[in-house]
C-alpha cells in the first residue's frame, strides 16, 4: 500500500507533469505513448488519415439524405428561400461550432470527446460536470443513429410509395425494416472494420457522383417545370406552417439536422495518427466541403420544385421520393435517383454507427455506465469494441418498439439527438470561454486570440437557437400528433443520468474517471496525491 503512494506520488511530480504536456504536443513523441500521458492505453488499431476521418465526417453528413429527409421541414418554412438561404446561413453557424470542437479535440485528442474536456478545463464540480456531459453525449450519440437508422427505414417504405402512392408502412413494417436496418450496420461495423476507411473513401466518391447526378438529371428533366431565379431563391409562403414571420427559421431544421453530428468524428482519434492535427483538420473542413456539395444539392431542388402542397402530402411524411418522381416525370426515374441516396444514407449509417460506439466505449472505459466492464472490451482479434456496438444496437432496437405506440412520441427521441449533441458542444464551448481559453491555447491547431472568442460566442448563441427550434412544433395549430415532445425526453434522459450519479458515480471521493487525473495540472495532481497519503 505504501509502495503505491510513492509511485503515485512520483509519477506526477513536476518532472511527469512536464512530460504530459510535452505528450500533447504533436509529434513529440509516439501517440501510444501521448495516449497514455492523457490517462488512458492503446486499444484500438489506428489505421485512419485525415482523407478517411474528413470522409467519415462528411459520410456522417451525408448531404443528400441528411438534407433531404427532413426536408418537409424545410417546405413547412416557406419553401425555396428557406432551402437555399437557411443552407447558407447554417452553414456558416456551424462552422463555428466545428472550429470551436476542432481547437479542444486537438488539445485533447481522445475517443472521449466532450465529456473528457468538460473535465480538464472545469475548475471545480470536475466529476459532476463531466459525468452529466458524459451521459448528454452519449444519449445524442445514442438517439442520433437512431434517428438515422429509423429515417432510412423511412425512405425505405417511401421509395416503395413511388410505385404505389396509395400504400404505405403501418408500424410493425416500418419497425421490422428500422431492425434490418440496425443489424446490417452492426454486422459491417464488427466484422468489416479493416475495410472501414475504403468504405469511407467510396462514400465520398458516391456522393460526388450522386450530387452530380441529381444535378444534371433534375435540370434536364424538371417535369414540375423550371422555376425563375426570383422564385427558385427568394420565393417565402409564411402561410404554410402557422408560424407567421417565425416560419423561415422552420425551414433552417434540415440544414442544422444534416451537420449536427459533426463533433462526433472526435470520438475516432484513438484510431488514427497524429490524432491533434488530424481529427480537427477533419472537422473544420467538413462543412466548408460540405457546404459546397450542398449547394450543388439544393439549387436544382429549388429550380425545379413541384407545388408546395403537394410535397406537405407526400407518401410517410418523406419529401424527396416524391420530388424526384414528379420531377422526373416517372416511378422508374425517381427510383434511379432515390436509388444513390439509399446507398448513401447506408453509409451514414455505417458511419455513426462506428463514431457511436467509440464514443459507448470510451464512456464505459470510464466506468461510468453500468456493466462497464462489458462494453469497455475490445475484441483484441477484430480490434473492435464490439460489446459497445451490441449495447448500442440493442438500445436503438428497444427505442424503435415506442413507434408501435406513439410515432410522435418516438419523433421526440429524433429530435432529441440534436439537442443533446448540441447541450454537449456547448459545455466544454462555454468552459473553455469562462476559462480565457487558457486550455484551447495551448493546442496544436488553435483559432488564436481574435477569431477564437467570435467563433466561441456565436457557436454558444447559435446552439441556445437550435436548441429551441428542435423543441419546437413544426406546424401551428399543435395537435396531440404534431406536439414535439423532444424537452421532455431531453429533461428525462437526464433524470436518469442524475439518478445514476446519485447512486453511484457521487459517492467516489476522487474523480470518477481516476486514470484522468494524469491530463490536469500539477497542483491537482500533487492535491490529489497528498489526499491520498494522508488517508493511508
Amino acid at each position: 500500500m505504501g509502495n503505491e503512494v510513492t509511485e503515485f506520488s512520483s509519477a506526477h511530480s513536476p518532472n511527469a507533469e512536464s512530460k504530459a504536456e510535452k505528450a500533447l504536443d504533436l509529434g513529440s513523441i509516439h501517440e501510444g505513448e501521448d495516449l497514455d500521458r492523457l490517462g488512458y492505453r492503446q486499444e484500438l488499431r489506428r489505421n485512419r488519415s485525415v482523407i478517411t476521418l474528413l470522409f467519415q465526417t462528411l459520410a456522417i453528413a451525408a448531404i443528400p439524405y441528411g438534407e433531404g429527409s427532413p426536408l418537409l421541414n424545410a417546405i413547412y418554412g416557406g419553401g425555396p428561400l428557406s432551402i437555399f438561404v437557411g443552407w447558407v446561413v447554417v452553414c456558416i453557424l456551424d462552422e463555428c461550432i466545428a472550429l470551436s470542437l476542432a481547437e479542444l479535440a486537438s488539445r485533447y485528442p481522445t475517443s472521449a470527446g466532450p465529456y473528457y474536456w468538460s473535465f480538464q478545463i472545469a475548475n471545480s464540480s470536475k466529476t459532476l460536470i463531466s459525468f452529466i456531459n458524459g451521459w448528454i453525449w452519449l444519449i445524442g450519440n445514442w438517439t442520433i443513429t437512431l434517428s438515422v437508422n429509423f429515417g432510412f427505414a423511412s425512405l425505405l417504405s417511401a421509395t416503395v410509395s413511388m410505385y404505389h402512392p396509395d400504400w404505405s408502412a403501418n408500424a410493425w413494417q416500418l419497425l421490422l425494416i428500422f431492425y434490418a436496418v440496425c443489424l446490417c450496420s452492426f454486422c459491417i461495423c464488427t466484422f468489416g472494420n479493416r475495410y472501414l476507411p475504403k468504405i469511407d473513401i467510396i462514400c465520398a466518391t458516391w456522393t460526388a457522383i450522386t450530387i452530380v447526378i441529381i444535378l444534371i438529371a433534375l435540370s434536364v428533366k424538371a417535369g414540375a417545370g423550371r422555376h425563375s431565379a426570383a422564385y427558385a431563391l427568394g420565393h417565402y409562403d409564411k402561410s404554410l406552417s402557422g408560424w407567421g414571420n417565425f416560419t423561415f427559421f422552420i425551414g433552417l431544421l434540415p440544414a442544422a439536422y444534416t451537420f449536427s453530428a459533426i463533433g462526433m468524428v472526435s470520438s475516432m482519434a484513438e484510431e488514427c495518427a497524429k490524432p491533434a492535427v488530424k481529427v480537427p483538420q477533419a472537422i473544420s473542413l467538413c462543412i466548408p466541403v460540405g457546404s459546397i456539395a450542398g449547394l450543388f444539392y439544393v439549387l436544382p431542388l429549388c429550380f425545379t420544385l413541384p407545388p408546395l402542397e403537394g410535397i406537405l402530402n407526400a407518401p410517410a411524411g418523406q419529401a424527396i421520393p416524391y420530388i424526384f418522381r414528379v420531377v422526373m416525370g416517372s416511378p422508374g426515374g425517381g427510383l434511379g435517383l432515390i436509388f444513390l441516396v439509399l446507398v448513401i444514407t447506408l453509409f451514414c449509417s455505417i458511419s455513426i454507427t462506428v463514431a457511436a460506439s467509440r464514443t459507448t466505449w470510451a464512456f464505459a472505459r470510464d466506468d461510468a455506465i453500468p456493466l462497464a466492464k462489458l462494453w469497455s472490451r475490445v475484441d483484441s482479434r477484430l480490434g473492435v469494441p464490439v460489446w459497445s456496438l451490441l449495447l448500442l444496437t440493442v438500445i436503438q432496437m428497444l427505442l424503435g418498439l415506442i413507434n408501435l405506440g406513439s410515432s410522435s412520441a418516438f419523433t421526440a427521441f429524433v429530435s432529441v439527438g440534436v439537442i443533446a449533441l448540441a447541450v454537449a458542444y456547448s459545455i466544454p464551448i462555454f468552459l473553455s470561454l469562462l476559462q480565457r481559453r487558457r486550455e484551447v491555447s495551448k493546442a496544436h491547431w488553435c483559432c488564436g486570440p481574435i477569431v477564437g472568442p467570435i467563433v466561441n460566442i456565436i457557436a454558444l448563441c447559435w446552439i441556445a437557437f437550435e436548441l429551441v427550434l428542435f423543441s419546437m412544433p413544426t406546424a401551428l395549430p399543435v395537435t396531440d400528433v404534431s406536439m414535439n415532445y423532444a424537452s421532455v425526453v431531453f429533461v428525462g434522459f437526464m433524470a436518469i443520468s442524475a439518478f445514476w450519479y446519485a447512486v453511484y458515480a457521487r459517492k467516489c471521493e476522487d474523480p470518477l474517471y481516476l486514470h484522468i487525473i494524469v491530463g490536469v495540472t500539477v497542483a491537482d495532481l500533487l492535491s490529489t496525491s497528498l489526499r491520498r497519503t494522508t488517508r493511508l
